[in-house]
């Protein structure tokens, strides 16, 4: 079974050496002692959220005080063809169960997208708070899958800022691929195809829409930037099923599943 994993700061991580002993307090001490109740001698992973794991040993807890003695370094690598989630806002938090899965199985990046058909509004008012639950929400996940990289959340767009951006990105070479129940070529196909072309950091970007679907407007304007429609498979899924059902596709076609 892996160790249970918890999140430092990144300076602190930096700085540790194998064999240095560390104290760590603060909420993560606090779980790691109250809630996962880690004792003397067991080992724990510690996650600087920017690739690196330590691996310690528990020496001594105290109400939230943790101390413990680094026994490994790892530097995990970057995958040589990130995959970003863009989530349009939907009801019932289903954006949020796509970008927990999303991350658990591997995102680098999601961005929040206020689609036309979002039923769910965020206005000036409600963005600070929103962006605090999807940042929460991406770090629980990336601490129950254990990963050494702390996945952005990137700044919500609208439409209009989308499409740019999408330029943006095929400009740079990355494969942008709009999920759309009446596209015509495969996600398979569109990431094959890439892929005998692609250089390593170049991205995968995978769009989806809420649960009113994407415009006919939007599609247009996506596809003219650059973007791909992609058809996933033969059965509309659900906005909180569609990103993470692509990402295992996606990674397992570029070799990292």
């Amino acid at each position: 079974m892996s160790n249970h994993s918890f999140v430092i700061d990144a300076q602190q991580g930096q700085d540790a050496s194998v064999g240095d002993f560390l104290e760590l307090d603060g909420p993560e001490a606090h779980h790691a002692v109250t809630v996962k109740r880690a004792a003397a001698g067991e080992h724990l992973d510690l996650l600087d959220g920017k690739g690196l794991r330590l691996t310690v040993e528990v020496v001594a807890t105290a109400k939230d005080l943790l101390r413990v003695k680094v026994l490994r370094r790892t530097e995990e690598a970057v995958s040589d063809h990130p995959v970003t989630l863009v989530q349009a806002l939907s009801k019932g938090d289903r954006d949020l169960q796509a970008v927990e899965a999303a991350v658990e199985l591997g995102a680098l990046a999601v961005r929040p997208w206020q689609a036309d058909r979002s039923i769910v509004r965020w206005n000036a008012a409600k963005v600070e708070k929103a962006m605090a639950k999807w940042r929460a929400q991406v770090r629980s996940a990336q601490k129950q899958s254990r990963r050494a990289y702390e996945p952005e959340v990137l700044d919500p767009m609208g439409s209009k800022e989308l499409a740019k951006a999408i330029a943006a990105d095929a400009d740079r070479g990355s494969l942008v691929l709009v999920l759309h129940e009446q596209a015509v070529d495969s996600v398979a196909r569109h990431v094959q195809s890439w892929l005998a072309e692609a250089q390593p950091g170049q991205e995968v970007i995978m769009i989806v829409g809420p649960e009113g679907g994407i415009s006919d407007t939007e599609l247009q304007s996506f596809v003219d930037a650059g973007a791909h429609a992609a058809l996933l498979g033969q059965h509309v899924l659900r906005a909180s099923t569609a990103g993470p059902a692509a990402l295992v596709l996606i990674r397992h076609l570029i070799g990292e599943i």
